[in-house]
């Protein structure tokens, strides 16, 4: 498959040391040639492959020297699309680099479209389409696990897994049809319903297994949505800002300092948290901290996790006991703060309320028990989980909706067999099943869809 030359600039945008302009394509190498000039004379297609040069770009048409320049040149078939690739190593800075990539334009090369590099990767055949996925995952990554997840998506191994499956399914279909066009025992029925039923039950089993790791990987893609519920001035911007290891919040002694809902990405022992600080939960008169009361109220419903904090040097109040009520049937952490200051709260009132959650005592102030709660958090979603390097993790929401139409399939399949529906109608089933598994590593699914997905990607990825 043959396509034209691309050119986008690979790093991002502003001042740095080395920025990197990519080609790839046919005349990539062509087109690098038209505007270099090595210090050395050696013209870039005589040059061997995956090695580096260093010289200048020259405008061809005003012989003007543009930038001092490294080029790296790798020939296909063994690059990241399988094409010709250029990479052009100027230095950092928004002028010098778009002047390269004007450069390179006017000679021949087009603007890649977003994620072009890696849809040319996977419709060239080096890559399926849940590993190109999950290369935009790997740069989207806020956490080493969340690295390792993506990293181990990329090199195949749920890609191998879905594969091994679909193998598995494919030879299963043959059988049968073998068995159906050329039946030569009168129980052939009764041997393929139980063939049938012991490939069905093996897949079922296979399909759990990938689904329960979906809660966890979803976590490490996407982030722990983490909610921070309480009183005002009870500690919630301080709990904020020692998470975050920063000032993010304004942290006063008067109550409704925070108006309006603060959100920061936070790495907490390897799970990324999307941590919100809300405006205290109250009645109140003040227009503009009602707002953000009802704000508050809205993230709540929507959060995987919420940290109520009280204040252990007030009273336990029939606020704090509303808040109690609301968060019943959800993930939470209780935190009682300032726990440095004479304690008025009544502990053991707050233990019963707390009995189906986790409870943590901190003094913000003092730095105090900021380690105990998170672990707490650590513990409450990933307690016993196998590291994520040693499982392979379902985290993205088209494999996980693929994978629940293919369990529900083969649960047909079973259900069929159970019930003694012919061969041919439980067939039709299985195939469902393997079409679902195709879909996730791009065998069989729509050109629309590879261009939704793709369009998403970076523009020099």
């Amino acid at each position: 498959m043959e396509f034209d030359t691309i050119a986008a600039i690979s790093t991002p945008s502003g001042e740095g040391a080395i920025a990197i302009v990519r080609l790839s394509g046919e005349n990539a190498i062509k087109i690098a040639d038209k505007v270099f000039k090595s210090v050395k004379g050696k013209r870039l297609h005589e040059a061997m492959t995956h090695t580096i040069h260093y010289g200048h770009l020259v405008d061809p048409v005003s012989g003007q020297v543009v930038e001092e320049v490294m080029v790296s040149i790798m020939k296909g078939p063994k690059t990241f699309t399988k094409e010709d690739v250029i990479e052009i190593n100027c230095h950092g800075g928004i002028v010098s680099v778009n002047r390269v990539l004007q450069l390179v334009l006017k000679n021949g090369a087009r603007l890649a479209e977003p994620g072009e590099f890696t849809k040319r990767a996977f419709l060239n055949g080096r890559i399926d389409l849940s590993q190109a996925e999950a290369v935009m995952d790997l740069i989207r990554a806020k956490t080493d696990r969340a690295m390792n997840v993506a990293l181990g998506q990329m090199e195949g191994r749920l890609s191998n897994l879905i594969r091994k499956l679909r193998q598995e399914i494919l030879e299963t279909l043959a059988q049968v049809e073998v068995n159906i066009d050329y039946p030569e025992y009168d129980d052939v029925e009764e041997m393929t319903h139980k063939m049938l039923m012991e490939k069905a039950k093996l897949v079922r089993e296979e399909l759990k297994k990938l689904l329960q790791t979906s809660e966890q990987g979803k976590i490490l893609r996407e982030g722990l949505s983490t909610v921070i519920i309480g009183r005002p001035n009870v500690g919630k911007s301080s709990l904020l800002n020692s998470l975050v290891h920063e000032n993010k919040a304004i942290v006063t002694d008067i109550p409704g300092t925070t108006r309006d809902v603060i959100e920061e990405y936070v790495n907490v022992r390897g799970v990324p948290l999307r941590l919100s600080d809300t405006a205290g939960i109250r009645e109140t008169e003040d227009i503009v901290e009602r707002i953000g009361v009802e704000r508050s109220r809205k993230v709540l419903k929507e959060a995987d996790l919420l940290l109520l904090v009280l204040n252990a040097a007030d009273p336990l109040t029939e606020e704090d006991e509303n808040l109690f009520k609301a968060v019943e049937g959800m993930n939470v952490i209780v935190i009682v703060n300032k726990t440095d200051l004479p304690q008025q709260i009544n502990m053991d009132r707050v233990i019963k309320l707390s009995a189906n959650h986790k409870l943590v005592a901190t003094s913000l102030l003092e730095d105090r028990g900021v380690d105990e709660l998170e672990e707490a958090i650590a513990s409450l979603f990933f307690a016993g989980s196998i590291e994520a390097g040693d499982l392979t993790y379902v985290s993205n929401n088209r494999h996980i909706a693929l994978l629940n139409q293919a369990l529900q399939a083969i649960e047909e399949v079973i259900e069929g067999v159970n019930l003694g529906t012919p061969i041919d109608i439980v067939q039709i089933d299985l195939t469902r099943t393997w079409e679902f598994l195709g879909e996730i590593v791009g065998d069989s699914v729509h050109e629309s869809l590879i261009d939704q997905l793709f369009s998403q990607f970076c523009l020099g990825k």
